[in-house]
């Protein structure tokens, strides 16, 4: 089993402290619902803005991006192309909405306009993609210290999980960003840390790395034909800006945030600070990730381990060592790409600065885990718990309340987490889950925002109709050869652009074919 030496264990266990200690100072100031969902909107605007960003880049991108680059090439980057767009109509149309409605669950508003059962739709889609969240975020990085440490995956997921619950429990959505204004800024400088090392110890340095990029495609953002059934450059496009839509405008994780900010303005910025800061950070990882290739081209002898391991895996127990040697000669790249950046971790990083890398990662993971935690409970109290079982509970009791759904929904995210063991791409299981979650929550609220004629039951026809259309887009793949002819022609990635499109235009035709019978039988009957 490895073992980290003592100087890098102290600082994983400082950083460590340092989180659950701030969790303990907030915790003095949480006595009651409001300041643990709402922060009493004392949030300065900078601060909300860093502890969005802080969200976003978690450890699938700490982790996954690398792996995506080091696989295939720039072609997620896309996806980050799309967020200035998405943050145009947040900020325009969504922050203020939201800021007037003065609801701290995002989902409110769906029973007014619709009726309960498009809020419980609306909660129960946001939860599962918290748990998809959450889940994907605890594999990444239990994969990176499993490398580092020798432990089991989900023992480690296990000690995070506690510390991470500790803190959010303790301290609230206060917490929450502050820690994650000091997770945005730790992660960032172990990213920058982390590509210095790889340029310092490349031949050639970045010169090379340039050169075998170019050679091996590794700079393309995709195909830039307009073809929908393969992750072209449009289809990542269209999946960024639905999804980036969803997070600014229908995910709690970022609903909630507005509300903690002084005033709407304050809010609106906050939006815009995430974008500029993430946009060039992803950018980052998706150069660390070109710059890992790179050097395992120049030294892939350094990389056989890997290669060994994840045929290992893929093998029965009984496998021959010739077996699993045959099969590592024949994987490439994209199987292993999210072991590389640990790899190159364990085995390249000196002593003394992987406690710095490794507290960089548990950043990166503990804020969207943290945050994700604490929308969950929120949604829950509100959205659930008040609106089915018992409204008339008082401020003690949903505080303990929000602090025993914050415990429950944070084993619910580890448990999501181990059952992700063994998956190929934690991006791609990440953003197949995200998206398909998230299209019908989306196209729900677009259609409720945007046409005001639509009626209850239409915008339940419509929901329906959408449901069906991303259940045969998720599952039509895996239907026999015979039934080919019925399987989904589209990417998968395409399945929250279709389903929020479906939802929203079925609804405004119902609308309209409505209204026009309607018109017609005034006419006659006149």
């Amino acid at each position: 089993m490895k073992s980290l030496p003592i100087f890098d264990l102290a600082v994983i266990a400082i950083y460590l402290l340092g989180m659950i200690l701030v969790g303990v100072y907030f915790s003095r100031k949480n006595k009651n619902a409001e300041q643990f969902t709402k922060a009493s909107g004392l949030i300065p605007g900078w601060a909300i803005g860093i502890s969005i960003y802080a969200t976003f880049l978690s450890s699938n991108t700490f982790l996954g991006v690398p792996g995506k680059a080091f696989g295939s090439n720039w072609n997620s980057f896309v996806f980050s192309l799309s967020m200035p767009l998405a943050a145009w109509v947040a900020s325009k149309y969504f922050v203020p909405f939201y800021r007037s409605t003065g609801e701290i669950s995002a989902y409110t508003h769906f029973e007014h306009r619709f009726g309960p059962w498009a809020r419980t739709y609306a909660v129960v889609c946001f939860l599962l993609t918290q748990l998809a969240r959450m889940g994907s975020v605890f594999f990444g990085i239990a994969l990176s210290l499993q490398a580092l440490t020798g432990y089991s995956m989900s023992s480690i997921m296990l000690v995070m999980g506690i510390c991470i619950i500790i803190y959010t429990v303790m301290g609230g959505i206060e917490a929450v960003i502050w820690t994650e204004v000091v997770q945005g800024i730790v992660k960032t400088l172990g990213a920058v840390l982390i590509l210095y090392l790889i340029i310092q110890g490349m031949p050639g340095g970045v010169s090379k790395i340039m050169e075998i990029g170019q050679q091996n495609d590794k700079f393309s953002l995709g195909s830039f034909a307009p073809d929908l059934t393969i992750s072209s450059f449009w289809v990542i496009l269209l999946y960024g800006f639905f999804i980036n839509l969803n997070n600014f405008g229908m995910d709690q994780n970022y609903v909630q945030r507005y509300h903690t900010a002084k005033s709407a303005e304050e809010a609106s910025k906050s939006v815009w600070l995430c974008v500029w800061m993430y946009v060039p950070a992803s950018l980052l990882f998706f150069i660390i990730g070109t710059c890992l290739f790179a050097y395992y081209q120049v030294h892939p002898e350094l990389i056989e381990g890997i290669r060994l391991q994840v045929a290992a895996e893929r093998l029965p127990l009984s496998a021959s060592k010739d077996q699993i040697a045959q099969l590592a000669s024949s994987l490439q790249p994209a199987d292993y790409g999210d072991k590389v950046m640990p790899h190159f971790m364990v085995t390249k990083i000196p002593a003394g600065l992987v406690g710095l890398i490794v507290s960089a990662i548990l950043s990166a993971a503990m804020s969207t885990i943290s945050s994700g935690m604490n929308a969950s409970a929120t949604v829950f109290s509100v959205d659930i718990y008040k609106r089915y079982f018992k409204s008339d509970i008082d401020e003690k009791q949903t505080l303990k309340l929000l602090h025993i759904a914050t415990v429950v929904f944070g084993l619910l995210g580890m448990g999501t987490g181990i059952a992700m063991i063994g998956v190929k791409s934690v991006l791609d299981v990440w953003w197949q889950l995200s998206g398909i979650f998230a299209a019908g929550m989306l196209g729900l609220f677009l259609l409720g925002m945007i046409s005001r004629q639509t009626r209850n039951h239409e915008a339940l026809i419509a929901t329906i109709i959408g449901i069906l259309v991303i259940i045969w887009m998720t599952l039509s793949g895996n239907l026999p050869d015979e039934y080919a002819y019925l399987r989904n022609p589209l990417h998968i990635n395409m399945i929250i652009v279709i389903g929020t499109l479906v939802i929203f235009l079925t609804g405004i035709l119902l609308t309209k074919f409505r209204r026009r019978e309607t018109g017609t039988e005034s006419k006659v009957e006149s």
